[in-house]
């Protein structure tokens, strides 16, 4: 092969570790079998190299290419999807790497990298993400850049500081395009990521589902609110409402459980100051979002629902942000329909019959709907009831009894189950509400942090003249779980984040972790907001407030103006004129070959290298060929060899001395 197919060492070295570091943020979501591949793509180029091993034939190749196809089948059990397809990328990026002979090869496994580079902003925009990315595109541009050394066999690490350097250059046009470049919908959908763990709230609830959800310590969401925060005991988040009953869980009406007349929300009436504030919620997978009390969007493909939850009408599979403006005082649904009464009364046959005929006679001795709430907060709050995060397992048939009359050990959904059981036996509409209590607030930035351990289930009653009412009956049993938080309510038994030892929020109370976390959070909001959150919405807005009225004139000129003034400076110092570097004793030697054979008629070309300069020589004098590749190979390893070997020095002169090109003689 020429030396100018070749690829050199350098190069070779740098691609193998831009393999390992675009691999590495993916470790979590594919089969170990794909690391494996890696690790044995990488020792067979190696074994190429160093002339052990060859490369693999057809066969090898087409068997390699069908149990790459197997067995990511037999991993994620289908290859449509966002993780098997990113899989199958992530094989064929090893598998070039076998088939990897010449300076084409190396470019189309290059540029496949940048793609591969992409792909992890499919799963996640994280900051610290995006930094790594970062790394990972001035390594493979490290890559690309060694490829163009052919003399280089040896590993440079300065190779890294010119890519670095070619990175940074790039960043002002970067910035350019991502504040004026149009953001236009995707040419194609993005597969939906069928195979990622769902995080957060479930859209059914069964005793003990909130209480696994209590152990993780992901952030769910982040709230900005315009003003003072309120009261911790104060923030709902009011995520999913469960009016269906059945088989002992509980679940959401769907949309066509609602009848056409009853999917447009009641007129609320409003009270007091509304409260504005901003959320960026966590991938979820699920279309449900949170919001305090009667809350309103300010963002189209956000819906109201007749029971007053909010959902939006795509999947959030990224960060998502919107706007909300509540009213913690408002009156909900004061009307209450005969469909909706008929619903949020209903409970299933021959199920739990000591709990409704207690709630039954607790009814009547209360006198009153208001009075009952109150005897059934009281008979929580008197009778020896624990709130835990490790309650026993309850049957599936008749479990609330054994919860009330036996157990009496539970978490938020046992205590939200058993008091809508009770109200609903007792002829009071009622259902369970499933989202966020509380909040842990930043005060590097004034933002309530809120955790997937700040998972909640609460219960709306309805009452004559006052629509729907929040009532917690947690609070009767441990009253800090709300003023305070969940870390408190469970000190005594150390269930807190038991499985998660390694994470920062078991270490507040150590100052310096505590506050590297709230900086670091700090600095994640302000990503997520003015980076991830950068949509066509807010890129509008901000061209309008700058430019006044948008024309296609006017945005094309200042997308042209922009780019000037960007690569004007980056263009003026190419163009200036540089210093002429004194030559080298064997540049000069070896120009003056080149000038000799201009004076026979084959002078050089104006940009064309020292290998190509030969390629051409050996094609139309083919008596040369032998001699001037060898006096071309020679200099060229000399031209970055560092330090100069005496010995390869030695045979330029000798290959020198015997190149004696004549007119009319091609040899």
């Amino acid at each position: 092969m020429k030396m100018l197919q070749q690829v050199p060492r350098n190069a070779l070295a740098w691609i193998i570790i831009s393999m390992f570091t675009l691999l590495a943020p993916h470790a979590g979501r594919i089969p170990v079998w794909i690391m494996l591949i890696y690790l044995f793509a990488a020792l067979w180029r190696i074994q190429v190299y160093r002339g052990h091993w060859s490369f693999p034939g057809r066969w090898v190749k087409l068997v390699m290419i069908v149990s790459g196809f197997a067995g990511i089948y037999l991993s994620f059990g289908s290859l449509i999807g966002l993780e098997p397809t990113v899989a199958l990328l992530l094989t064929a990026f090893a598998l070039k790497l076998i088939e990897l002979v010449s300076r084409k090869d190396a470019y189309v496994l290059i540029f496949l990298g940048y793609f591969v580079c992409i792909t992890e902003f499919l799963f996640t925009q994280d900051l610290l993400m995006v930094l790594y990315s970062l790394l990972n595109v001035i390594i493979v541009t490290t890559a690309l850049v060694a490829l163009h050394q052919p003399g280089e066999h040896r590993f440079n690490r300065k190779t890294m500081r010119l890519a670095g350097v070619m990175v940074l250059q790039a960043m002002p046009l970067m910035l350019v395009l991502f504040f004026l470049f149009p953001r236009i919908g995707p040419l194609w959908t993005v597969p939906v990521k069928s195979h990622t763990a769902k995080t957060g709230m479930s859209d059914f609830m069964k005793p003990g589902d909130i209480s696994k959800l209590s152990q993780s310590a992901d952030v769910a969401f982040r709230v900005q609110f315009e003003g003072e925060i309120p009261v911790k005991s104060q923030l709902y988040w009011r995520g999913l409402v469960f009016s269906k009953l059945e088989e002992g869980a509980w679940s959401n009406l769907g949309y066509f459980d609602v009848p056409a007349k009853e999917r447009r929300q009641q007129e609320v009436v409003t009270k007091g100051e509304p409260l504005n504030y901003s959320i960026i919620m966590e991938p979820t997978q699920q279309n449900w979002l949170f919001g305090l009390r009667y809350a309103t969007p300010d963002r189209p493909g956000i819906l109201a629902a007749p029971d007053f939850r909010l959902y939006s009408l795509v999947m959030i599979e990224d960060e998502f942000q919107y706007q909300v403006r509540s009213w913690p005082q408002a009156q909900l649904e004061t009307e209450l329909s005969d469909w909706r009464r008929e619903v949020e009364l209903r409970l299933p046959d021959n199920d739990n019959q000591r709990t409704r005929q207690f709630a039954s006679t607790l009814r009547a001795q209360a006198g009153s709907d208001e009075a009952f709430v109150d005897a059934v907060l009281q008979h929580f709050n008197r009778e020896p009831f624990v709130y835990t995060l490790q309650p026993p397992l309850l049957p599936d048939v008749d479990g609330m009894d054994v919860f009330m009359f036996d157990s009496r050990r539970g978490f938020c959904e046992h205590y939200a189950y058993a008091f809508t059981v009770m109200m609903r036996a007792a002829g009071i509409p009622a259902r369970v509400v499933a989202g966020y209590q509380g909040g842990e607030i930043n005060p590097v930035n004034k933002t309530v942090i809120v955790h997937q351990f700040d998972a909640h289930a609460w219960a709306e009653v309805w009452l004559p003249e006052e629509g729907w009412v929040r009532v917690d009956p947690t609070a009767s049993v441990a009253p800090q779980r709300i003023e305070m938080g969940l870390e408190e309510a469970v000190a005594a038994e150390g269930t807190f984040l038991s499985d998660s030892p390694l994470s920062p929020l078991r270490y507040r109370s150590i100052r310096w972790i505590n506050q590297l976390r709230l900086r670091y959070d700090a600095l994640t909001y302000q990503w997520q907001s003015w980076v991830v959150g950068f949509d066509g919405q807010v890129q509008f807005q901000l061209l309008r407030d700058v430019f006044g009225e948008i024309s296609a004139g006017r945005f094309a000129a200042a997308l042209i103006g922009t780019w000037a003034l960007v690569l004007l400076p980056v263009a003026i110092s190419l163009l200036r004129r540089r210093e002429i570097r004194p030559q080298r004793p064997l540049d000069r030697e070896y120009l003056k070959v080149c000038e000799r054979l201009a004076n026979l008629g084959y002078p050089r070309q104006a940009g064309e290298s020292a290998a190509d300069y030969a390629a051409r020589i050996s094609r139309e004098c083919p008596d040369w060929a032998e001699s001037f590749n060898r006096l071309t190979g020679l200099y060229t390893e000399l031209a970055y060899q560092t330090p100069v070997s005496a010995a390869s020095e030695q045979q330029f002169h000798q290959a020198l001395r015997q190149f004696r090109p004549r007119k009319g003689r091609e040899r």
